[in-house]
């Protein structure tokens, strides 16, 4: 006779929800116990099939409030049309979130009586500590953190496409204009960077990395780290920014200072928003609606007892009038 969930829990020394959830292949549970707890239904004889697999109806959109902002809205409001054009053929309620931080996290997304959790964008380690801690499917888009299941586009290699372009097209001071680094795609997009002028022999200037600084609005933080940069005794011929709502502001305060573009300056964006086409914007093309609908691919399969994963969408490196090209993409 099969032993029951309790009994299993009782040998593996966990509690009949971390079992559950090591099952499940939930978020909340370590890989060791995990393996642990699946090794012992094996040995002992669970009936794996006995876990009642409760229908996915709704599911938590959870995205920070600062993605929210115009500037951030472009990218992930196509990221949230995917998604829910993804829940919408299967039945799916899709419910876009922002937590208060000034009140109770757990509270706020537990009377939000969601099935399942998608993290959008940069979510502080403590509160994607309660989401994980409430044991309900979880996975992240544009993110990543141990023991959770993400999909995201291929940062590193969008922007190391983009360098390598810039240098075989004999670009000598390549820039990058950083955003926070406590993003993870921020953070994977000055490797690239740096990855291609390693490849190319060349030493990273550590004066053509510049970083917006802290609780700076995009908009004035951008500006004065391009001062920054233009200001220097050499200053750069081409500048790489993480973002194109970033190099569109570089764009624009560029050809306020009365500089020709781009014989004075190569710029470069990262996300292939609406407005750099208009903006003949050099940019890494992100499928943004795809990146939504993979998102709850990946964790639909997470509630079908698939081991949990780490994706990367493609990206495509579009090249326009802003580094020298003609281009009708």
């Amino acid at each position: 006779m099969s032993i029951s969930l309790r009994e299993l829990a009782q040998a593996a020394g966990v509690s009949v929800g971390t079992a559950s959830r090591a099952l499940k292949h939930q978020a909340g549970v370590s890989e060791q116990q995990r393996q642990h707890v699946q090794q012992l239904a094996a040995e002992l004889g669970y009936d794996i099939s006995r876990l009642q697999r409760q229908p996915i109806r709704h599911i938590l959109f959870l995205l920070h409030a600062q993605h929210t902002t115009a500037s951030a809205s472009p990218f992930y409001a196509e990221v949230e049309r995917g998604a829910r054009l993804a829940c919408l053929d299967k039945g799916i309620e899709l419910q876009p979130f922002s937590v208060n931080a000034n009140s109770s996290i757990r509270r706020q997304l537990l009377q939000q009586e969601a099935d399942a959790i998608v993290c959008v964008g940069f979510i502080e380690p403590e509160i994607l500590a309660v989401v994980q801690a409430l044991g309900k499917p979880t996975t992240l888009i544009d993110a990543c953190a141990p023991q959770l299941a993400s999909v995201n586009p291929d940062n590193q290699a969008g922007t190391r496409l983009m360098t390598e372009q810039f240098i075989a097209q004999g670009r000598q001071r390549i820039a990058f204009l950083s955003g926070s680094l406590a993003h993870h795609s921020i953070r994977l997009r000055e490797r690239g960077y740096r990855q291609a002028l390693f490849n190319a022999g060349r030493l990273a200037d550590p004066a053509l990395e510049a970083l917006i600084a802290p609780g700076l609005d995009l908009a004035s933080g951008t500006r004065l780290a391009l001062d920054e940069l233009l200001n220097l005794a050499q200053p750069p011929d081409a500048i790489i920014a993480f973002n194109d709502a970033c190099a569109l502001i570089v764009q624009a305060a560029c050809l306020e200072r009365g500089m020709t573009l781009p014989d004075d300056l190569w710029i470069g964006g990262f996300d292939d928003i609406t407005a750099a086409k208009a903006a003949q914007l050099t940019t890494i093309a992100v499928d943004k609606a795809a990146l939504g609908a993979a998102g709850i691919e990946q964790l639909l399969a997470l509630t079908e007892h698939q081991a949990i994963a780490d994706t990367l969408q493609p990206v495509t490196l579009i090249l326009r009038a802003s580094s020298g090209a003609i281009s009708t993409q």
